[in-house]
């Protein structure tokens, strides 16, 4: 058995869940926060059988697309403003980071 934990973009979220439930896959999700650009993400936690994990992974990639995004740049704290130049840059955003953990033990009460 795996947990496979993904974390996605909130605009890919929906659009995954309602994949995972139509071909009948369960999933907790989570909210979580970028880092780089503090931006909301949702995590899922997934539990699936060894053989099925080249299906989830499918979904995850059919349904998590890379797009393009201007962002305004995070101004420094305490740094040197003078060199700081605060236009928008393009950066690429969602897809999807996705994790395969081995599982041990599976229970559900």
């Amino acid at each position: 058995m795996k947990l496979i934990m993904a974390v996605v973009q909130d605009k890919d979220s929906n659009r995954l869940s309602d994949a995972l439930i139509e071909n009948d896959f369960r999933a907790t999700k989570l909210a979580s926060t970028g880092g780089f650009l503090k931006a909301g993400n949702t995590t899922f936690l997934i539990g699936t059988e060894d053989a099925q994990v080249g299906k989830v992974l499918s979904i995850i990639r059919d349904n998590c697309k890379t797009r393009e995004q201007l962002v305004a740049p995070i101004s420094p704290m305490g740094g040197n403003a003078d060199s700081y130049v605060p236009y928008p840059v393009e950066v690429q955003v969602g897809g999807a980071t996705v994790f395969v953990l081995p599982v041990d033990q599976f229970e559900k009460f």
